[in-house]
């Protein structure tokens, strides 16, 4: 598998107050690749995740240590404005969130709002086109004045997808996207994974053993705030090199 690296993570550690949740973490990250997340409840996925666009900012007990290096430069450099960061690191959380406005509003809202097209003909194209790149445009091209909340979960969730992707990010981050979804609405969503990392760079955390071997190119595996193990998922699932790895997918604990 040809690997570019796309985040690299130096030495990363994360305290809410006086707890650790995050120890020494060391990572890379490849372009164009879906890498997920797993591990269980309340071992630091989420809080990780969170780490690549800046979210932790947003806890006023979250002191942060390391480097996450995007394409050369540490997001956490001073001279870093932490919006310039979530505008290229999306994320999509585990409920579908649409703002209470019209579908077409909550495509439109942000890129407006950045400037990054004026509203008219422009703005249009830019709503069909991220629209058409969640897979949800055909659903919904008919009714783009009706509250995007009157839609179903599966399809709220492409809404927020088409949202992150309006604002032209390099990487999106999915915080278990399926995991508030039905079966049929969770096969679209993975799907549309597969297309998108051919644009995007994907990082996701699940709790779906089946998930990750279906759409992951590399799984990393957390454990109390630490990564044990990290490889391509095919070799975290048939062949792993750690015994709480191993212990964890076959769900021996977890």
């Amino acid at each position: 598998m040809k690997k570019n690296t796309k985040i690299n993570v130096k030495d990363l550690n994360l305290w809410y107050g006086e707890k650790q949740a995050l120890h020494n973490l060391d990572v890379k990250l490849y372009e164009n690749k879906i890498t997920a997340l797993i591990g269980p409840s309340g071992c630091g996925k989420s809080t990780f995740l969170r780490c690549l666009n800046r979210m932790n900012d947003l806890v006023d007990s979250a002191k942060i240590e390391g480097n996450v290096i995007i394409d050369g430069k540490n997001i956490y450099d001073k001279d870093v404005d932490e919006v310039s960061v979530r505008k290229r690191v999306g994320m999509v959380f585990q409920q579908p969130n649409p703002f209470p406005k019209s579908i077409y509003e909550n495509i439109a809202y942000a890129p407006l709002k950045h400037g990054i097209v004026k509203k008219g003909s422009e703005c249009d194209d830019l709503v069909e086109e991220s629209l058409h790149g969640a897979g949800i445009w055909d659903e919904v091209k008919d009714s783009l004045k009706e509250p995007a909340t009157g839609l179903s979960g599966g399809q709220q969730q492409r809404i927020c997808i088409a949202r992150t992707i309006a604002v032209k990010p390099d990487i999106i981050l999915m915080d278990e996207p399926t995991s508030a979804l039905d079966p049929i609405s969770t096969e679209k969503i993975e799907a549309l994974m597969l297309e998108l990392k051919k644009k995007y760079t994907i990082v996701t955390v699940t709790h779906n053993m089946q998930q990750a071997a279906r759409i992951a190119d590399m799984t990393a595996f957390f454990h109390l705030g630490k990564l044990i193990e990290y490889d391509e998922t095919e070799t975290i699932f048939v062949n792993p090199k750690e015994k709480k790895t191993e212990d964890y997918i076959t769900g021996r604990f977890g």
